[in-house]
């Protein structure tokens, strides 16, 4: 039995097909099939249902994916507790951001992680907040940049800063005569929403629960999924929506007029680092908070929880 052996198991349980295994492990399919065959000489069962389509695991075989994974996977912290233990900070990691963060935070740390850790190679991708934390108890992942708390026993939460929600609100409408607004004063129906799975949009309808109608009744259905079609509508002259503090810092000098700061005690989110309690790659997630922080903005960091509410997103 050999990794390479387990690494084609692996690949025909993702696939469910021999050929697009074999072009994703970079062989042919003779080679590939070959070597299952060995395998399964090796251990005398049968791991893949040839005779259905697509290709099925067997009752047996089920144990041989199940052991494949553990062990590919031991084999790959081999690799990074190595690279852990030199000197140099190096190797590959492997980010996933929220969607609601990512076009913020991302181009702030980016560009000066790689200049300061150029033998890093650091992979990020955008995922939603249940992607991420699957991910991560599947190894797919080493860390996750997302709202906090999770309440997750597997999964360890670096809190980086406190960001506080606004309310941009349409130039004509009432609330934009006040300069607080409280949560009992929100229309969930005036409300623009970013689309349901986002943690930003579970955010808001937690603090517009607090209202005396919290039922959708709004006869223009409309979800967005960024905040950039949200600021429109209401620069349209309609409604309002709640925006995150790095979002607000963005706005042209003549849209910051329509921002309105929330009545105590102030809704605001939880941003963390997370990772798995057995993280091997704890040097880089060590230069990589470090560099986070170095780069998010003075007053985020200085903002303390106490006198404030942390909206929770589960």
């Amino acid at each position: 039995m050999t990794l390479t052996q387990l690494e084609y198991v692996l690949a025909v349980n993702e696939h469910k097909h021999f050929g697009r295994a074999a072009k994703s492990c970079f062989v042919t399919q003779p080679t590939l099939s070959m070597q299952l065959q060995k395998l399964e000489e090796e251990l005398q069962i049968t791991i893949f249902d040839r005779a259905k389509n697509p290709i099925e695991v067997t009752a047996e075989g089920e144990v041989v994916v199940e052991q494949a994974k553990k062990i590919i996977l031991e084999h790959k912290k081999l690799y990074s507790i190595v690279e852990e233990s030199k000197s140099e900070i190096q190797g590959s990691f492997r980010l996933a951001v929220i969607p609601t963060l990512s076009p913020f935070i991302i181009p702030m740390f980016a560009k000066s992680f790689n200049e300061n850790f150029p033998k890093v190679n650091l992979h990020i991708t955008e995922n939603k907040t249940e992607d991420i934390i699957k991910m991560l108890k599947d190894d797919e992942i080493d860390a996750g940049l997302l709202v906090t708390p999770l309440h997750e026993k597997s999964i360890i939460e670096r809190k980086l800063y406190y960001e506080p929600f606004y309310l941009f609100v349409a130039e004509d409408h009432p609330l934009s005569k006040k300069k607080l607004v409280k949560e009992d004063e929100l229309d969930i129906n005036e409300i623009w929403l970013l689309n349901k799975g986002n943690c930003f949009r579970d955010q808001v309808l937690r603090i517009c629960a607090k209202t005396k109608d919290a039922n959708l009744t709004n006869p223009i259905d409309f979800e967005s999924g960024n905040f950039e079609t949200l600021k429109n509508m209401v620069l349209a002259g309609s409604g309002y929506t709640v925006l995150p503090h790095m979002a607000i810092q963005q706005l042209p000098e003549g849209q910051k007029k329509l921002v309105r700061r929330m009545a105590a005690p102030a809704p605001i989110r939880e941003v963390s680092l997370v990772h798995k309690k057995d993280c091997v790659k704890q040097k880089i997630l060590g230069v990589l908070e470090e560099e986070i922080l170095a780069n998010v903005p003075e007053d985020l960091r200085q903002i303390d929880k106490d006198g404030q509410q942390i909206i929770e997103i589960l």
